[in-house]
């Protein structure tokens, strides 16, 4: 403005390229500091360091644009060759090209057109990479102990949650606040998603997750729609319920979630059973146990009795086979009894055996039994010679002899025998 006004002097100064281009910079960004551009999104491309360089044109103009690095993941994702969008930024100038720019520093798609043709192309391309493949959804368990909500943490939504877990089974209740809308609103529902996946040991973990929010316009609802808060949700390991908005709202959290909720209230009647309705059916269920028990002992027990009804008496049978043991026992005893008797006649038999070869019975028939002191028998006349005392045993008794030496003579058996009892 400085040098706009010396324009107007009587005598033109002289300028340097650099002092016209920075003139000409700070008037453009002094006048349109803060615009909205709308334009179709063309040329884009992406820096190696992370900025964005596209151009926005319409039937008749195109204008550059830069949108630097670190600017939102929405703005980034809006950047899209093809979609028509919208720009917040300011104007500026480029001096080492003699041209004018925009830096935005905010993009979304203009209008509801815009926006579902983006939902589709990322609809498309997270299915394409099997986010949405039912074989990857985990099972809701059937009666969590805790439970995870990402919402607003004033809304009307987390108050009906709480009312209808109440009303159905009442459990405890982690709250995550998250912004529903906005710029922020995806990061931090993603965040959300993460945190309650990596909380800390000495905190319960939650066995299901409901992301809940209440109806809206296509453009409210967009951050669930986000890439960022799909791979979250896809990446979870507790099970999670999506409940956003009303029952006619789909978003793309809707696909990749475990199970869909139409609203918020239905996400808590899924994430529970009715209690009285648990407690019906575990009476009935009681009651239907008990029932077969007794039906099925019933028929046990009338089909023992028309068992038992073909079978023999069991009295009977014993009672025979006790017939046959007496007859058997009274046998063994007759056997054991002629046993007995047969070994005491053979025992008879050789005591007389044994009488009839005793030596008393020989000398019943007068013969004598010589020994000698020692009560040595003595068998012939040598051993009776050298004994200086016989023992003669008679039927009736003993008597002591005294052997006469012989004389190597012969004598009469009349003499022998003075000799032999001399």
């Amino acid at each position: 403005m400085f040098f706009c006004y010396n324009f107007f002097m009587s005598e033109t100064p002289i300028l340097s390229v650099s002092e016209i281009s920075l003139s000409l910079k700070t008037c453009v960004e002094q006048v349109f500091s803060h615009i909205k551009v709308r334009g179709e999104v063309s040329d884009v491309k992406k820096a190696t360091s992370g900025h964005i360089y596209f151009s926005l044109k319409d039937k008749d103009s195109v204008l550059s644009a830069i949108c630097w690095r670190g600017r939102s993941s929405a703005t980034v994702q809006a950047i899209q060759a093809g979609l028509e969008v919208v720009c917040t930024g300011k104007l500026s100038t480029y001096p080492g090209r003699s041209n004018y720019q925009m830096i935005v520093d905010s993009a979304e798609p203009a209008g509801i057109g815009a926006l579902l043709k983006l939902l589709n192309e990322r609809k498309e391309k997270l299915e394409k990479e099997g986010l949405f493949d039912a074989s990857h959804k985990k099972p809701i368990p059937y009666l969590p102990e805790t439970i995870g909500v990402i919402t607003s943490p004033t809304g009307a939504v987390i108050r009906d949650i709480i009312h209808r877990l109440t009303d159905r089974f009442p459990r405890h209740v982690l709250l995550w606040p998250v912004a529903v809308q906005g710029e922020t609103c995806a990061q931090e529902v993603a965040n959300a998603v993460k945190g309650f996946n990596h909380l800390p040991e000495k905190f319960p973990k939650p066995d299901v997750l409901i992301v809940a929010r209440g109806g809206g316009s296509l453009e409210d609802l967009w951050g669930f729609n986000e890439e960022c808060v799909v791979r979250a949700v896809y990446e979870s390991e507790i099970p999670v319920i999506s409940a956003v908005g009303h029952e006619t709202d789909t978003t793309l959290i809707d696909y990749v979630a475990d199970l869909r909720a139409p609203t918020p209230t239905g996400a808590a009647e899924k994430a529970v059973p009715m209690r009285m309705e648990l407690l019906q059916r575990v009476q009935s269920s009681s009651l239907r146990l008990t029932s077969a028990l007794q039906r099925t002992l019933s028929e046990k027990q009338m089909r023992l009795m028309m068992a038992q009804k073909g079978l023999p008496n069991l009295g009977d049978i014993v009672c025979q086979f006790t017939q046959r043991l007496d007859d058997k026992s009274e046998k063994l005893q007759t056997a054991f009894q002629n046993l007995f008797q047969r070994c005491a006649d053979k025992v008879q038999s050789i005591g007389r055996l044994l009488d009839s070869y005793s030596y008393q019975n020989v000398l019943k028939r007068g013969f004598v039994l010589v020994s000698n002191g020692q009560q040595k028998i003595i068998t012939s006349k040598n051993q009776a010679q050298t004994q200086s005392l016989l023992n003669l045993q008679f039927m009736d008794g003993s008597v002591a002899v005294v052997p006469v030496k012989d004389k190597k003579k012969e004598k009469s058996p009349n003499t022998i025998q003075d000799d032999l009892f001399a």
